[in-house]
């Protein structure tokens, strides 16, 4: 059987053709003539569907619909009437039917609204599983191929579209083969990016990819330029699936203008990126320009202090005479205490926010059992951040932005990737924590592991602390630990969330343009 259905409508035996071509067709139907035997019925027997006529003597269909949501609110109900009167429409559609079909309908009509309603799910999989499978192929391909930049963006996109749709579907056999297949692209882009870091960092911008440095004078500052209002909203450790799942929610309120990205410099930290982003620098020329300002990850005191002094002689770099103002929100007190004075917001042309929830949580995973129960997988991972969205200050601000007409445009400084291979690696006092890079002296590890190392810092414009320093990046999801109490770190890190090295998830950063609808 493939459903029970209940079908309520006063010129019943004027349907039994209906009834019969459903029934051939392998549903059970048990049919009623007024509202009151509907009650009945759904008291004393659960149903798959209710088709329900809108205008029924007695209890009408619009009253028989609301005491069937009283008493199975879960049960699909199908409104079926001659009237296309639209206050008719609405109401039915505001006491959550699941389809409204306006008479005359035929088999194929009734047929349809059942198959959408029963096999929906399993038929979306179903073609779901189909389009990857043909698809497979042409990422595979891709992959394989000596890619540009932008090939490899678009190839990113694409898995991550696939990751969102096939997730829906819980086959475990695909969802293995496609997991596979990111850990594909994974490795082959580590390649890619490795080979050509270094001569992007001392290349022209027009021969590189958009870099960290290069978001705020090539995204950014043309808008200001052309006298429109900016708000520029960077969500700390924002990964571009996160960004995919907040779309939907934003679309009620913005039009996307464009979804572009950018690649974070390495290391694919907040004292290095972010930095990076507010100065336009890169982290060697950041200390060399800012000695007293710049500290290093050996010593004392917070790396991300000085981003609106940064961001001030970026504007005055490039000549813009606009007023801005910089906020960082941490904590929800912080959030509540910008939303309450964006009235000083709204006249400001420039507005540069930034928003540390995304980060604050993947480090909580690492320290706390119980944020690593919520947050077991990607999944998981995506759903806690876009329930954050939907509760936070920052959807309250976006909301009042809109009526500004200004343009906003949300990005990240980096992203994280969920680590699943220990890597050893040995290095004195001095080496820095991190588990994604490491910088120190006489660093010692196996290097035909997953690591990429830049034993001249200088030469990809990064700082050092002495004359030896060395940079070690875990690639793809490796993750470094000590020998010392290696297994008690291995356990204890293993699918946390972790950024500062090398993969998609942590390198490709969303640059989103939003104009208010």
């Amino acid at each position: 059987m493939n459903g029970k259905i209940l079908w309520a409508d006063d010129e019943i035996e004027l349907l039994k053709p209906h009834v019969l071509f459903l029934t051939q067709k392998g549903y059970e139907i048990n049919t009623v003539t007024n509202g009151y035997e509907v009650i009945d019925k759904v008291k004393e027997n659960p149903y798959d569907i209710i088709f329900l006529d809108e205008n029924m003597p007695g209890l009408g269909g619009l009253e028989t619909l609301q005491q069937i949501k009283q008493i199975s609110p879960h049960t699909p109900v199908v409104m079926i009437t001659k009237s296309e009167e639209e206050h008719i429409m609405e109401d039915a559609i505001g006491s959550k039917i699941a389809d409204y079909l306006i008479k005359p309908v035929n088999p194929n009509q009734i047929l349809l609204s059942c198959k959408k309603l029963l096999e929906g799910k399993s038929l979306v999989s179903s073609k779901t599983n189909k389009d990857y499978l043909q698809e497979f192929r042409n990422i595979s391909m891709a992959i394989y191929e000596d890619m540009s930049f932008q090939s490899w963006i678009d190839v990113y996109k694409k898995l991550i579209y696939w990751d969102l749709e096939l997730e829906k579907t819980q086959d475990k056999g695909l969802l293995e083969v496609f997991q596979n297949q990111k850990n594909e692209a994974n490795q082959y882009f580590c390649k890619y990016y490795t080979k050509n870091y270094v001569k992007w960092v001392n290349a022209t911008k027009q021969n590189r990819p958009m870099m960290s440095p290069d978001v705020m004078e090539s995204h950014v500052f043309p808008h200001l330029k052309n006298g429109e209002q900016v708000f520029f909203i960077l969500i700390d450790c924002m990964r571009f699936d996160q960004w995919k799942v907040f779309e939907p929610v934003i679309k009620e309120y913005y039009n996307v203008e464009s979804e572009d990205a950018y690649f974070s410099i390495l290391p694919t930290a907040t004292q290095y990126a972010r930095n990076a982003i507010f100065s336009g620098l890169f982290p060697l020329e950041i200390a060399k320009k800012y000695p007293k300002l710049w500290l290093d990850d050996d010593e004392e005191g917070g790396k991300n202090l000085n981003e609106e002094m940064f961001l001030t002689e970026l504007i005055v770099k490039n000549k813009l005479n606009v007023k801005f103002s910089y906020n960082k929100v941490i904590s929800n007190e912080e959030g509540k205490e910008l939303d309450e004075k964006f009235h000083v917001l709204k006249d400001i042309p420039f507005n540069a926010i930034v928003f540390n929830f995304i980060d604050l949580f993947a480090h909580a995973k690492t320290e706390m059992n119980l944020v690593k129960e919520l947050t077991p997988n990607e999944s998981a991972l995506r759903s806690v951040t876009k329930a954050w969205l939907e509760h936070s200050w920052f959807l309250s601000i976006l909301k009042k932005i809109k009526d500004l007409n200004a343009k906003v445009i949300i990005t990240s400084d980096h992203g994280m990737v969920s680590v699943k291979r220990p890597l050893k690696i040995i290095g004195d006092r001095a080496t820095t924590t991190n588990l994604r890079y490491k910088q120190g002296k006489n660093l010692n590890y196996d290097k035909n592991r997953i690591i990429f190392a830049i034993t001249k810092p200088e030469d990809a414009k990064l700082p050092k602390t002495n004359v030896t320093s060395t940079y070690a990046f875990a690639m793809e999801d490796g993750y470094f630990c000590y020998p010392n109490n290696y297994n008690y770190y291995v356990n204890l890190y293993k699918d946390t969330f972790q950024h500062g090295g090398v993969s998609l998830e942590e390198v490709i950063v969303p640059l989103i343009t939003l104009s208010p609808k």
